[in-house]
């Protein structure tokens, strides 16, 4: 059972050893050590923060430790209660607080919780205001408010409604178009509260939806993680309802994927590529960003517009960086992470359902058509796990001495460049294992280069 402590956050399993786990105690411990970083910020007498969760089973008890040791602090609470990581992350500026904290792990399974820690803005922190928080946990240097001066809970269940009125109202959201086209859609919700949110979105946009797995009770009926290989009840919903196509989310709902009318996937890098070639289709000459492991298609459909694309490490804080300075369109993360900056600068996949459907509205297309009017390319995802005897870094910077003949490019791990493909190896800022993603022009090319260089990893590691 494992703690990772990363600019992702603070991320455990429940139950198990102090220290070792996310336990009450480190779930108070992290907590806290956010308070103080957070009170330090800002200097001044009242300090808020917006709390929310995904549906996981332990969530109403994490949520519960944070929400008294913030008090405890001092700092008052908003408790959106069940909502979603993009949701959170609007109301954090919309309610004037000084930061937000969502529990959730994304879309690791049951066992996993985590704490994401947001800004003022509303955007996660980065690595040096992380590592700050980590140092304030580490030192027990806390203090805590008397009891005149506790904060108090405040209960918010507006923000559902709040989320989706913002995402109708940006002004590339076509909302006649779509009610016009009378779009029939399965959502997998996972059963957590992209089981809520998603169904609400599209039936303000008068979409009919066919609901599969959107009971918010934290029990996954698979494994969250939003692959091909998870979605066989997807794939047959959607066939079965004589669907338009299907939509899945991972728990905390910042991770969007699609499926065709013929019960295939879209492709889960594809979901940022097709939304970025609606807004790119509006905004000429604008440029995008993803990070390193994301598909070589956003580029050429950004060249195609007349813009510029550039990689940025992974992380969405990163992605979030190289967009500001950059001034981009639209970016994200090729694993269906969308990043929309007329919206906020986060994940949200509430923003990529409402820019999707604008597209098809817009194409007058199936999904499937539509799919193939995109460069083909093939990905494969796999892991090594993580052992203590593992020297991940010596591993790498062999690597990196193999093929220092190839185009490579070393801000996040190891990442070669070859003409017709690329490999990226690194260690997971969510999970203890390196990751290995392969692209190239077949899947069989790509299941065979990352089959390839695990058998390299695993020939160092032994050596």
């Amino acid at each position: 059972m494992t703690l990772i402590k990363s600019i992702s956050g603070i991320r455990g399993t429940i139950g198990g050893q102090v220290g070792d786990n996310l336990t009450p105690i480190d779930a108070v411990k992290f907590a806290a050590a956010y308070g103080v970083w957070l009170k330090k910020q800002r200097d001044k007498d009242n300090h808020k923060v917006v709390v929310g969760r995904d549906a996981r089973i332990s969530g109403k008890m994490i949520q519960n430790l944070v929400m008294n040791t913030l008090v405890g602090l001092g700092i008052d609470v908003i408790d959106l209660g069940l909502s979603t990581t993009p949701t959170v992350e609007i109301a954090v500026p919309m309610e004037q607080a000084d930061g937000g904290i969502i529990l959730t792990a994304s879309h690791n399974p049951k066992q996993w919780n985590a704490l994401k820690l947001l800004n003022a803005k509303g955007e996660f922190l980065d690595a040096v205001e992380g590592a700050k928080i980590l140092d304030i946990a580490e030192s027990d240097n806390m203090s805590f408010a008397d009891v005149d001066s506790l904060g108090k809970i405040k209960k918010n269940k507006a923000y559902f409604d709040l989320h989706i009125i913002e995402v109708l109202d940006l002004p590339l959201v076509s909302v006649k178009a779509i009610e016009s086209c009378g779009f029939k859609v399965v959502v997998d919700g996972v059963n957590s509260t992209g089981g809520i949110a998603i169904p609400l979105l599209l039936e303000r946009l008068g979409v009919d939806v066919v609901k599969l797995y959107c009971e918010p009770n934290g029990e996954f009926p698979h494994n969250p993680e939003p692959l091909k290989e998870h979605l066989t009840d997807l794939s047959d919903a959607v066939k079965k309802h004589n669907a338009d196509f299907g939509i899945v989310v991972d728990p905390d709902v910042d991770r969007l994927a699609f499926m065709d009318e013929n019960g295939d996937m879209f492709g889960e890098e594809y979901t940022l590529v097709a939304c970025a070639d609606y807004v790119l289709s509006k905004n000429p000459g604008r440029n995008t960003v993803s990070n390193m492991s994301s598909t070589r298609a956003l580029r050429d459909v950004t060249e195609k517009h007349g813009g510029t694309y550039e990689a940025s490490a992974v992380g969405e804080v990163n992605v979030v960086n190289l967009m500001k300075k950059n001034n981009v369109a639209i970016g994200g993360e090729g694993n269906g992470g969308i990043i929309y900056p007329d919206s906020h600068y986060g994940r949200d996949a509430l923003v990529g359902v409402a820019l999707f459907l604008s597209l098809l509205a817009d194409k007058k297309m199936s999904v499937s058509a539509l799919r193939k009017t995109y460069p083909n390319y093939f990905m494969s995802k796999k892991k090594i796990q993580l052992t203590p005897e593992l020297d991940v870094d010596g591993i790498l910077k062999t690597m990196e001495t193999r093929y220092q003949n190839e185009q490579l490019t070393t801000i996040d791990g190891v990442k070669i460049d070859f003409s017709e493909s690329w490999v990226h190896l690194r260690k997971s800022n969510t999970e203890p294992i390196i990751r290995i993603y392969t692209e190239a022009k077949s899947q069989e090319e790509a299941d065979s280069l990352a089959d390839k260089f695990i058998e390299e990893i695993d020939a160092i590691a032994k050596a």
